[in-house]
């Protein structure tokens, strides 16, 4: 006798339902077993259905109570005791579940997983995923994949690829209060660990991270805001190295830095000062004249432009001759002069800071730039990011050029960390910025980005298509969800779940580094336990034995 024959109360714990009707583009309808209830049933959940000559792999979409006749629910008394619930339950009234499967392995020694191409016969049996399960879609641990949660209602973790990971840009996305700091800084910590252990250089990744409101660097803040934690640089010490725009911050903090990052006014170029026009209110026309007084003065053209007096009658004539109007000269001016109260520019520095940077990017050191004071400042955060980013591109590129195909003389691959990235890759700049540039180069010459945004719909589309791996936490605005679920084929099944994450430590992971998309309850972050997952593997063994051993 198989399991379809047995009576409801023999069937194996982990089993949910049977599979009754369905379709593979609407997913399949599921009718819940009597001895399981409705109540437990979480959209988002991770389930296995057993075909004559598949297994399918997919996620719950939807839950519903149904009636065998739609005239039930009406034509009860008003208050049905509960020996008529009990009689009816499971029989007349049932619970249904709405499944759609998202890969298959048939049913041979060597088979791999697939894209689900077809569905299961009627009645397949639909379980809870086991641990085996989950291992053979996702992974385990090991050099080659890192833990980011757990799937709903289970113990057992999901990992993501880190090779794959690592190979296309990718994106954290989540209101504000959803965790997406924190969940960055796990990603981080990962690239960081998964790097140190790899034995192949062309494997090995280093970050760039813009730190916005010193999160990443020495320590951060506990979730909810309590105390504080460790953050990249305590975990890894060797191999993360901290620079600062603001030294009396980072003495208030107490935070040890490598070293400090100031921008002389030479090494601006009316191209940093473009992708600042909405934040310091800039006209077309006062962009057009940065480009021509630059042309005109050269480097120094930021420091001739302050000092130009538009009301002195000689100037006023410079300014007519090079076709610059009065008013957007003054526009351009007033821009310069925000810029100009940033303690980290100056008119000109001793240091090279972008070569400082890629010195310890080259040497496989990893770098958290802190803002201090200047985090609050978008201003000062698109014109840095912005600036080192196009800078060590261009060295990326010259070097990648230069390799002429040896790996082994290509520079070590860069993941840059962006926050508020709509800033950056909106309609209107993404053309312009870097980081729009780096997004569809897809590792062209070994940069990518992980963009850390709670607007996605401020995002480029075209941008947003080239994310590899989105991991989005709860998103509470329609625009911000159809823009992170834009071109995939399941957008209204994977809407339904998105909808109903809980507002912390729960993410929707889809894309390049997942087989499947999945819903996680991500890592906890601020115990000595979870710390101790980023110790490196061999100690972190040795030391697993010795407690062992007493």
């Amino acid at each position: 006798m198989n399991d379809h024959d047995k009576p409801e109360s023999q069937t194996t714990p982990d089993r949910l339902g049977l599979v009754v009707s369905g379709s593979l583009a609407g997913g399949l309808d599921v009718r819940l077993d009597s001895s399981r209830s409705v109540e437990e049933m979480a959209v988002g959940r991770y389930v296995t259905v057993q075909g004559h000559r598949s297994r399918f792999f997919g996620i719950i979409t939807d839950v519903e109570l149904r009636a065998a006749n739609r005239d039930i629910p009406w034509s009860l008394p008003e208050a049905t005791d509960d020996f008529a619930r009990e009689v009816m339950a499971g029989t007349t009234t049932f619970g249904s579940l709405r499944v759609v499967p998202y890969l298959q392995v048939r049913a041979t020694a060597d088979a791999q997983p697939e894209p689900a191409k077809t569905v299961p016969v009627h009645f397949a049996e639909v379980r809870d995923a086991s641990q085996e399960d989950v291992e053979r879609i996702f992974g385990q641990e090991d050099e080659s994949h890192f833990i980011i949660g757990s799937p709903l209602d289970m113990e057992v973790k999901v990992c993501l690829n880190y090779q794959r990971f690592a190979e296309r840009s990718n994106g954290v996305f989540g209101k504000s209060g959803t965790g997406k700091t924190f969940l960055a800084r796990i990603v981080l910590a990962s690239l960081i660990q998964k790097s140190n252990a790899q034995r192949e250089a062309d494997k090995r990744v280093v970050n760039l991270v813009f730190d916005m409101h010193n999160e990443y660097g020495w320590k951060g803040t506990r979730e909810g805001g309590s105390g504080e934690v460790k953050a990249l640089k305590q975990l890894f010490s060797a191999s993360v190295a901290v620079f600062t725009l603001d030294t009396e911050s980072s003495r208030r903090r107490q935070v040890a830095t490598d070293a400090v990052v100031e921008i002389g006014y030479d090494e601006v170029e009316p191209e940093d000062i473009e992708v600042l026009r909405e934040t310091v209110n800039l006209t077309d026309l006062a962009v057009e004249a940065g480009y021509t007084l630059e042309r005109r003065f050269g480097r120094q053209w930021i420091e001739k432009t302050l000092a130009l007096d538009p009301s002195d009658e000689e100037e006023r004539e410079f300014l007519q001759r090079e076709s610059i109007h009065d008013s957007s000269f003054r526009n351009l001016r007033r821009g310069l002069r925000r810029l100009e109260r940033l303690e980290f520019l100056r008119p000109h520095t001793e240091q090279n800071s972008v070569q400082t940077i890629l010195n310890y990017l080259q040497s496989g050191k990893n770098v958290v730039l802190e803002f201090g004071r200047h985090g609050d400042n978008i201003t000062a955060y698109v014109l840095v990011a912005n600036l080192l980013t196009r800078r060590i591109h261009d060295r990326y590129r010259q070097q990648k050029e230069a390799a002429m195909g040896d790996r082994a003389q290509e520079p070590i691959h860069l993941v840059i960390t962006i926050e508020e990235a709509h800033k950056f890759l909106n309609p209107q700049l993404a053309g312009q910025t870097i980081f729009g540039q780096i997004a569809r180069e897809m590792r062209k010459y070994n940069v990518t980005l992980l963009v850390v945004d709670q607007r996605p719909s401020g995002i480029d589309t075209e941008v947003m298509s080239q994310i590899g791996t989105k991991i989005t936490c709860l998103l509470d605005s329609e625009n911000d969800v159809d823009r992170v679920l834009e071109g995939v084929a399941e957008k209204r099944e994977l809407k339904s779940v998105l909808a109903r994450l809980e507002s912390r430590q729960q993410a929707l992971i889809f894309g390049h580094a997942v087989p499947m998309p999945v819903v996680v309850r991500t890592e906890e972050y601020g115990s000595e336990e979870s710390y101790g997952r980023f110790v490196e593997r061999p100690f972190r063994e040795r030391l697993e034995e010795i407690y062992s051993e007493g």
